[in-house]
């Protein structure tokens, strides 16, 4: 989750869309009724949604038994192209993950495509984490994932973006730390990547993304919510690794809501501490 879904920001000019983090903003649902904000919050059910949901999941394990069942009764071919199965364009390429990290973030793309793909999905994480409202941690993200020229160029901007009155409005102090009793959430979730220009200098990689951002915690105004949102970089190889030149982000596609009773602060509070984040490669 990015900077630019939070209210008053956007005064940092980078990127095609004017802002660091694009133009979204996160929008705080207030209790109906007295008590938890989280608990209360439920949207109303759609019986036939719920039937259809239902039927499709018994069609899929049908048809999963069915599959897992069947015997091979197709004549064995001795060319390996007859063997492999067909996949999609954005099906996981099978190739290892990255083994180094610099600053905690995954580093030493291949200088393909699809490293580019996976630059782009780990980059998005660490923006959209919660390091980036410390400002010795947003120093060392920025200065690591971005050309040399481009982090020069946005760490003074940023540092006024993540003021300390900004911070304030989120609930955090002036180091970005919550309030005993509380928990911060920034999480950006990839979904998917799409390489829309590529050559051996440059490339131009999308990631679709879920994101979450919000104050855990039982007095919070500002619950944990989600959003959905396409964030595009341009890369440059720069050093034996991509790194950022400029990036954009838009709103959506995002998907019909489902019918999911929200969580309350506890059961957030917890997930958070118990569930790590990931790390991205195709």
């Amino acid at each position: 989750m990015s900077l630019g879904d939070e209210p008053g920001y956007g005064d940092a000019s980078r990127g095609e869309d004017g802002g660091y983090g694009g133009s979204g903003q996160t929008r705080t649902r207030l209790p109906d009724r007295p008590g938890d904000v989280y608990g209360g919050a439920r949207r109303r059910g759609s019986s036939s949604r719920s039937l259809i949901t239902v039927v499709g999941v018994v069609v899929l394990l049908i048809a999963a038994i069915a599959f897992a069942n069947r015997g091979d009764d197709s004549p064995s071919s001795g060319g390996e192209s007859g063997d492999k199965a067909k996949t999609s364009p954005t099906a996981a390429s099978g190739d290892r993950p990255v083994d180094s990290k610099v600053a905690g973030i995954p580093s030493g793309f291949p200088h393909t495509a699809e490293g580019a793909q996976s630059a782009a999905a780990n980059y998005a994480v660490a923006l959209g984490s919660t390091g980036m409202f410390n400002t010795a941690t947003r120093h060392d993200i920025v200065g690591t994932i971005y050309t040399s020229a481009a982090a020069g160029r946005l760490q003074g901007p940023m540092d006024q973006a993540y003021s300390t009155d900004f911070l304030s409005k989120l609930g955090l102090d002036a180091d970005g730390n919550a309030p005993q009793g509380s928990t911060f959430v920034s999480r950006t979730i990839p979904v998917g990547t799409k390489s829309k220009q590529y050559s051996d200098s440059d490339a131009k990689v999308s990631v679709w993304y879920m994101g979450l951002i919000g104050m855990s915690g039982p007095t919070s105004t500002d619950p944990v919510s989600s959003t959905w949102k396409t964030w595009t970089f341009e890369l440059h190889w720069d050093n034996d690794d991509w790194k950022i030149v400029t990036d954009s982000q838009k709103d959506g596609p995002a998907p019909v809501p489902g019918d999911d009773k929200a969580a309350t602060s506890d059961e957030i509070s917890k997930a958070i501490e118990e569930y790590g984040g990931f790390t991205y490669a195709r």
